[in-house]
């Protein structure tokens, strides 16, 4: 029954769930690198992150590491320009992120990257988003977290040091400027108790 009652919520959420963006705060990182963060963007995450979990065609990868193939810790669903978002209140996140950074960033977010972290043991290691534009263009990633916080840290490349924030519950975290270049993220495993956590990354055409 509460299973059913969330996705009722869930299915409620309108573009109201959303709160303002003037709320950011900025933090420079260095070498032209910064994060805005916001927590708390959206309200109603909980049952946003149960409706994702349970209805989105989540797949699991594979992929080389060395001279084996290995699972990929955590799974994926990617929704590249113009494909329907598994729910209405993406798709405004999308706008209202787009409408937010049309001057700095020049252009509207138009894809939507989904993870979902089952529990501590999966993770995603250190990288940049830099396949495609992301190599040599500043630009910018719009991460979205719904379900319990996992810290996303960052570090600048080839080290020095990092930069930790714990995301969830409908918090929202921008990296822009030479971020993608010039610093690497993470979500490293954990060994604390860690519930689920779905995170959906807003990227602009040509950005992966």
């Amino acid at each position: 029954m509460l299973q059913g009652s969330l996705f009722d919520q869930a299915d409620r959420i309108e573009e109201t769930a959303l709160g303002g963006l003037d709320g950011l705060r900025r933090t420079e990182l260095g070498s032209g690198a910064w994060i805005d963060v916001l927590p708390g963007w959206l309200h109603g995450a909980d049952a946003l992150f149960e409706l994702l979990a349970e209805r989105v065609p989540w797949r699991a990868e594979r992929r080389q590491m060395y001279e084996r193939v290995v699972d990929v810790p955590r799974l994926l669903k990617f929704y590249g320009a113009g494909q329907e978002l598994p729910h209405p209140v993406l798709g405004a996140a999308r706008d209202a992120l787009s409408a937010h950074y049309a001057r700095e960033l020049g252009e509207p977010f138009t894809t939507a990257g989904l993870c979902y972290y089952r529990d501590g043991r999966d993770s995603v290691a250190w990288h940049g988003d830099r396949i495609g534009r992301g190599a040599r263009e500043n630009t910018m990633v719009a991460i979205l977290s719904v379900g319990a916080p996992r810290d996303l840290v960052l570090r600048p490349v080839g080290g020095g040091p990092a930069v930790r924030r714990a995301l969830g519950h409908g918090d929202l975290i921008v990296m822009g400027g030479s971020c993608q270049r010039t610093w690497e993220h993470a979500i490293p495993k954990s060994t604390r108790a860690a519930g689920p956590r779905i995170s959906v990354q807003f990227r602009p055409h040509g950005v992966r």
